[in-house]
């Protein structure tokens, strides 16, 4: 595709272009520059591309194929949001028209717009993904295109010690946030998994709770674990008492969230700020702390692949390189005669 300007005429936008060296210029509705470029490669397509390119899938097509696709699954509704900004920017385009100064150019306006480097990664991911789902899965694009992306931010998580967690669970009033706090910190599971899990896939002959959904309903990793004496104990009592097939359960019912109980746990531990997915890191270090293969650990978090807990952990845990670096104190060595 020529590169495409975007001009004034008559007190609005134009788009203009050559063609075999010929000058081309096309009024445009649009009324501000951000719409107006997002309009020019739609009108350049129309007016100069053949009929079949004309009538090939723009990305805003891909997004919603991609997006019914995943249903109701998490990913799908955070894409609800973030198909807010990538559509009005992207949505007008064919694939093979995305390149790198167009994502940095898209970052640069969420930025401005006040957005993190962290929200900007994962909205281009979203693009990315909807990308590969049409070329891999429904092939209506030979290849998706590389999708350039910030770089993705390392975040300072808090991680609770073994008190901290201990006042967390105690300053939960509620029974079902009690229980959910048990198990997010008892299995390292995601907030997510915890609400979705039912009585069937809890197996109390095997000791073991199986987080997974059927059918792969999220693209989020997920583990069977086993239960530790205090997620036992608490599972047991809520069997028993149980109203529902649900395992948190409110009024015999599912519980959507949780933030509003666990903010009022936290509030009354008096441990200070911390999220409910550090609940999960807080799971993770304090593992590998205690030695734990980062292997088995990685399998507890539902992780495809160990380097992703390497990625995500091993900078919390300095001390599992300590008798690398003392094979390098060169300093108290003893001088050789």
């Amino acid at each position: 595709m020529p590169d495409l300007t975007i001009g004034r005429l008559r007190g609005g936008f134009c788009v203009i272009w050559y063609d075999a060296g010929k000058r081309r210029r096309h009024q445009l509705a649009a009324l501000t520059r951000k719409e107006a470029e997002a309009e020019a490669v739609a009108v350049y397509r129309e007016k100069t591309f053949s009929a079949t390119r004309a009538t090939a899938p723009t990305v805003a097509d891909m997004w919603d194929l991609y997006r019914a696709d995943l249903d109701d699954r998490p990913t799908g509704k955070t894409m609800d949001y973030t198909g807010k900004a990538i559509l009005p920017f992207f949505g007008q385009y064919l694939p093979a028209d995305i390149d790198k100064p167009r994502c940095v150019e898209y970052a640069d306006h969420r930025v401005k717009q006040g957005k993190s480097q962290g929200t900007v990664w994962t909205e281009l991911g979203h693009l990315q993904s909807a990308l590969n789902y049409a070329a891999k899965t429904l092939r209506l694009i030979d290849r998706a295109p590389h999708i350039w992306r910030p770089r993705k931010p390392e975040t300072d998580k808090r991680i609770l010690d073994a008190g901290e967690c201990r006042k967390l669970i105690d300053g939960a009033h509620d029974p079902h946030i009690r229980l959910a706090l048990i198990m997010l910190l008892g299995t390292a599971a995601r907030v997510g998994a915890i609400l979705d899990l039912t009585w069937d896939r809890v197996d109390f002959d095997r000791n073991a709770v199986n987080l997974r959904l059927p059918d792969a309903q999220t693209r989020k990793g997920r583990a069977i674990v086993p239960m530790n004496s205090g997620v036992r104990a608490a599972l047991s009592t809520a069997y028993h008492a149980a109203l529902s097939d649900h395992v948190v359960e409110y009024a015999g019912g599912p519980v959507r969230s949780i933030r509003k109980g666990v903010a009022g746990a936290i509030e009354r531990s008096g441990i200070g700020h911390v999220t409910i997915h550090e609940l999960r890191h807080t799971a993770a270090v304090h593992m590998l702390a205690a030695g734990i293969p980062i292997e088995k650990v990685a399998q507890t978090l539902g992780h495809s692949n160990v380097s992703v807990t390497y990625r995500s952990y091993g900078r919390y845990l300095p001390e599992h390189m300590q008798d690398a670096v003392d094979v390098l104190n060169f300093a108290a060595a003893k001088s050789v005669q």
